[in-house]
């Protein structure tokens, strides 16, 4: 038996999860796939509550100093109408950081790991998948699978599955990924074009409602990201093609150049799925493991952090017999709840606004945000919302 915190996944969520444990003085292992941590851009939005969180962890600055700070976002329309825009500075007094950064996953998951590594009680292994998971009341026996097909198994104290959306730690767990698909899949066109030359009003993330072809622009520090949906009927390879992609881009933006400077193109399907339970005896769900949504908003792997958090908050207190096994039990009750309640509602109806088609649903998405914006109590519970302070404050509502 190793008296340690298995953790399955080096990305955010399970960098954030092994940071928080060992700071309170739980010895992680942290097992990851691959051979060395991703570097895909996946996320690239991290959230007020959520830079709070990394800054106690000793990340935020360093990750703000590779970032782009974003203090306002809005909704605008493809004739370039604003419908309405919104600044953090409303919620200053909630946070230390009154904005949203753009800044790629991989910066954070490197940060913490150069923070970690050395450190007393961590240990990381590379080119080790978890996948298989038995338990019985005093640990958790893990099979990993390493790099060529040799399978050892491992014993330790309490496992937290944060290996993503095809996570082999809940199918081990025979956990159910409720939810649903939607039928048009999303493509990622990164540019280094400077939208803001052509597009007057422009604010660093804007969403564009439109029933033809909604979309958003993200900046991040060297290039923009833009997020198309994809018709179901086209293939794949289609969907990825420069033709395709350059036909998007000059859709959007007819006044940019002849031919857009496409730097990465990124199909992916998009689902709203939440695991049926967070907890099975000594091992966790966190993150995209315990659930996915569409990435309008950009609370996916805020909300992944959220639960590493929670999680490692308190399995510190019951590694150190300052609480019982029911306060563990209180984190599937608040952060999977929450889940539902807050990130999966939000982030379909942001989809729905944005593709609204009827003049009746569009002009009721524009009366609702001008109205949000023009009364000072709506907008502040508007960004308490957005920024997830308000699921948070859920979450502690809940026990």
């Amino acid at each position: 038996m190793e008296e340690r915190v298995f953790i399955a996944g080096a990305g955010p969520v399970g960098m954030v999860a092994a940071a928080e444990l060992v700071r309170r003085g739980v010895p992680v292992t942290v097992f990851e796939g691959e051979q060395a941590l991703a570097t895909e851009s996946r996320a690239s939005t991290f959230h007020p509550p959520t830079l709070d969180m990394l800054d106690d962890l000793g990340a935020a600055g360093e990750l703000i100093a590779e970032g782009l700070i974003a203090p306002r976002f809005q909704y605008r329309r493809m004739n370039g109408e604003v419908i309405a825009d919104f600044d953090f500075a409303a919620i200053a007094d909630a946070t230390r950081h009154p904005y949203r950064l753009q800044s790629e996953q991989f910066k954070l998951t490197r940060i913490l790991l150069n923070k970690l590594d050395g450190t007393p009680g961590f240990e990381i292994e590379f080119g080790r998948r978890v996948v298989g998971v038995t338990q019985d009341a005093d640990g958790v026996s893990v099979e990993i699978a390493r790099e060529g097909g040799a399978v050892e198994t491992r014993r330790g104290r309490w496992l937290i599955g944060a290996d993503g959306a095809r996570s082999q730690v809940r199918q081990a767990l025979g956990i159910e990924f409720e939810g649903f698909t939607w039928p048009e899949r999303f493509l990622v066109l990164s540019t280094p074009f400077d939208f803001y030359s052509v597009m007057p009003n422009l604010d660093a993330v804007s969403y564009v409602a439109d029933p033809d072809l909604w979309h958003f622009l993200l900046k991040v520090p060297d290039l923009w990201r833009v997020m198309f949906p994809v018709h179901p009927d086209m293939s794949d390879q289609d969907a990825v093609s420069a033709a395709f992609g350059q036909s998007l881009l000059k859709r959007a933006c007819p006044q940019g150049p002849a031919a857009f400077d496409i730097a990465h193109a990124t199909l992916y399907r998009v689902h709203q799925r939440v695991a049926k339970t967070y907890r099975v005896g000594r091992a966790f769900l966190a993150g995209d493991a315990a659930h996915i949504n569409n990435p309008l908003g950009g609370m996916g792997m805020n909300g992944g952090i959220h639960d590493a958090v929670s999680l490692s908050q308190r399995l510190a207190k019951v590694w150190h017999k300052e609480a019982g096994d029911d306060e563990l039990d209180r984190y599937d009750l608040q952060r999977r709840q929450v889940t539902v309640e807050y990130v999966q509602t939000q982030t379909i109806q942001n989809k729905r606004n944005l593709e609204a088609a009827s003049p009746e649903d569009q002009a009721r998405f524009t009366d609702q945000m001008r109205h949000v914006k023009d009364d000072p109590a709506a907008m502040r519970d508007y960004l308490l919302r957005v920024s997830m302070f308000a699921s948070l404050k859920r979450a502690a509502e809940l026990g």
